[in-house]
């Protein structure tokens, strides 16, 4: 029976799946441990078998000729000897790949990528793939062969294609997806409602979550109050400026704060108002990652810089990893940041002109993809905003992509200019800001991203079509062995989302605090700042 089972594999989707397997231990933008890996490869595995038969399908429906006999037979081996071939080349380079990948990001080289693991787990995941692809298979059959006695043999076909399809469908988007999204709503919730015992209510009267404060505490989330209660307080600034400061002001409003999300932009604009926010002399807008994260590297330097002369005012819209609420429901953050910024604004610009703070945009992630919906030109015509900085804009974000395909036909897509760099600039691990010079407009813009950030450069169209952050020059943080490959590199560099701030800071969708500091100095533009202070800073956040 076992023979049997063996020998009811295509020869041909063999082929394809060993050489979808060998294309998908090449490397992707992120370094891979060896379980991601075998799982990646087995699905690779049986994505190539699939099409292999599907291939050997169409060619003897379209009535090709086959070959037969002798020559066969010799094809078979010569194409069993070019496929074993190439896959074990591949897996004597995996090694050399994933470190091609490490030694760019500053990590330690593997001694093994373990590729006997690797085929022994691609073969078990691909084989469990196929296995319930073939039942899918012997469904059709069955289903088809009741059809065909009461309807016409290619209508039964197209019935119970429709059918099984339809069901498919309600299985896996209905019930698994569902299933799942249900589990990852209930951990992520959970998480977010921690009591940690080690973040204490603050008792300042100006801070958000205090008893004196319009937002409740237990209404926060575990990421709004790390922002809330977290360093540089005014004494930890005094100390490392030597100069007189003040206590930053964070505004942060919870998922749980109100029902709405219209309700909660305004208690931040009234907790705002209560805190004297209007009163500092930045103010900035941010709207945090899918899980109510705002990058301490963002907003502490932001702080140094200006002596604690800030305010920052964020609102929660999900307690998700960006790359599941990217998925799920990417316009939430789009709504909440224009929801909040309308509150902001719309009371900013009743303020005197020489008597309020200057306004400006940030987002992380899928936060700089809510964010940037905010700079509607339209709207900000007649009194313009100072500026934004956003990091790692993820590859949905509509304006992000618009600059990036208008950037100047010399720069590369991971490293965009545009036009005379006036009023949008690009960055990434060394500082690109200044290139255009000290030559500003009205509104400074800057996007901070890395060539290795999956969630900038995946695309559904790295299926079919090679990326144009492959051709030409590449980013530093790239491998050069890194290929295209149809399907593989989509499956690869997917897989490499959820693994995203995996690696070291300053690569993938980790920003450093030495961008953030370029970054921000030429966006807001602080007084009496050289540039040995600027690399002492620098040097208190690299410690």
């Amino acid at each position: 029976m076992a023979n049997r089972y063996c020998e009811s594999f295509s020869f041909v989707g063999l082929a394809f799946a060993t050489l979808f397997f060998a294309a998908s231990l090449s490397p992707s933008l992120l370094p891979r441990v060896f379980f991601v890996q075998g799982l990646l490869s087995g699905i690779a595995l049986a994505i190539g078998y699939g099409i292999g038969v599907f291939a050997i399908w169409l060619w003897r429906y379209l009535e090709l000729p086959e070959l037969r006999g002798q020559v066969a037979r010799a094809g078979k081996i010569t194409t069993l000897v070019g496929v074993l071939l190439f896959a074990v080349i591949f897996l004597w380079r995996l090694t050399v790949w994933q470190n091609s990948i490490r030694e760019r990001m500053e990590m330690p080289p593997l001694e093994s990528a373990y590729p006997l693991t690797v085929i022994g787990i691609a073969i078990v995941f691909g084989g469990v793939l196929i296995a319930a692809a073939r039942m899918l298979g012997g469904c059709f059959i069955w289903l088809d062969r009741r059809l065909s006695r009461w309807v016409p043999r290619r209508v039964s076909k197209v019935l119970t294609t429709v059918i099984l399809s339809y069901l498919l469908i309600v299985i896996v988007n209905g019930v698994l997806a569902r299933a799942a999204l249900h589990v990852a709503d209930n951990v992520f919730s959970k998480i977010d409602e921690v009591v940690d015992e080690e973040i204490p209510q603050p008792t300042d009267p100006f801070a958000s979550g205090s008893p004196e404060s319009l937002i409740t505490w237990d209404s926060i989330g575990r990421q709004g109050k790390e922002f809330v209660v977290a360093e540089p307080s005014q004494e930890t600034l005094t100390e490392f400026l030597g100069e007189d400061t003040v206590d930053p002001v964070r505004v942060y409003v919870g998922l749980r704060s109100t029902q709405t999300m219209q309700q909660r932009a305004k208690l931040a604009l009234e907790e705002l108002k209560r805190v004297g926010g209007f009163d500092r002399s930045i103010l900035v807008v941010a709207t945090p990652t899918g899980t109510g994260w705002l990058d301490p590297g963002a907003v502490h330097t932001l702080e140094f810089l200006h002596a604690g002369d800030t305010a920052i005012v964020s609102m929660q819209y999900s307690y998700l990893p960006s790359w599941i609420t990217i998925l799920v429901d990417p316009n939430r953050s789009r709504d909440s940041a224009r929801a909040l910024f309308d509150e902001i604004y719309a009371y900013w610009r009743t303020l005197p002109k020489d008597d309020r703070p200057k306004l400006y945009l940030h987002g992380l992630s899928l936060g700089a993809l809510g964010s940037e919906v905010c700079m509607d030109l339209f709207t900000l015509f007649e009194d313009p905003i100072q500026g934004g900085l956003w990091s790692g804009p993820p590859f949905p974000s509509t304006r992000w992509s618009a600059v990036t395909q208008g950037r100047n036909p010399d720069s590369p897509v991971w490293l965009p200019r545009f036009r005379d760099g006036s009023m949008l600039r690009f960055t990434g691990q060394q500082n690109s800001i200044d290139d255009f010079g000290d030559r500003w407009g009205p509104m400074r813009f800057v996007y901070i991203q890395h060539a290795s950030d999956p969630m900038t450069f995946f695309h559904p169209s790295l299926m079919f079509r090679k990326p144009q952050w492959l051709s030409g020059e590449r980013g530093p943080d790239v491998s050069p062995y890194l290929d295209w490959y149809p399907i593989v590199t989509f499956l690869q560099v997917a897989c490499d989302l959820p693994m995203a701030t995996s690696v070291p800071s300053g690569y993938g969708h980790n920003m450093s605090a030495a961008n953030y500091i370029d970054a921000w100095v030429a966006v807001t533009d602080p007084s009496d700042w050289s540039k040995s202070d600027i690399e002492r800073l620098k040097q208190r956040f690299a410690e």
